[in-house]
């Protein structure tokens, strides 16, 4: 990756810690994590940062095992935590599906309405259950006993 400066090398090391920090994180309430991903006061996003992030969340899947988990879990909390502090607007979205006759789950960012650094389109495959998307209004997935219990009010 050629030379780095010691705020390069720092950021990496932050990525790490966080990614090796997520199957704790996830053992909170999906409202806590919420809490605890979004920044107190995001900065302005920097395009050439962004990219850098989602270089340092990849080599740290690659290279940081076994203190890091694989899998998208892993890697869409650790991009939406940076970037959110980066300034980017994106979503934290989990979903299940039935892949190859299992129930399966799946983790993915989304912006500006499409999947964000997937390589195949999520969507399709898996049903969205949660969404953390930085906005005031929770955005959860109501069920359709929710809906009719939520019509009726």
């Amino acid at each position: 990756m050629g030379k780095r400066s010691v705020h390069d090398v720092f950021l990496f090391f932050q990525v790490l810690f966080f990614a090796a920090a997520v199957p704790f994180l996830l053992r909170l309430k999906l409202s806590r994590v919420e809490a605890l991903l979004e920044p107190r006061i995001p900065s302005p996003a920097d395009r050439d940062r962004v990219e850098q992030i989602a270089a340092y969340v990849e080599m740290t899947m690659r290279e940081g095992r076994p203190l890091v988990r694989p899998g998208c879990l892993t890697r869409s909390l650790t991009r939406y935590y940076f970037f959110r502090r980066d300034g980017m607007e994106v979503s934290l979205c989990f979903g299940m599906g039935k892949v190859e006759k299992e129930f399966v789950g799946h983790c993915w960012l989304v912006k500006d309405g499409v999947p964000y650094l997937e390589t195949q389109d999520p969507r399709p495959l898996y049903a969205e259950m949660y969404r953390i998307s930085g906005a005031p209004r929770r955005d959860v997935i109501l069920s359709r006993k929710n809906e009719l219990e939520h019509s009726r009010s």
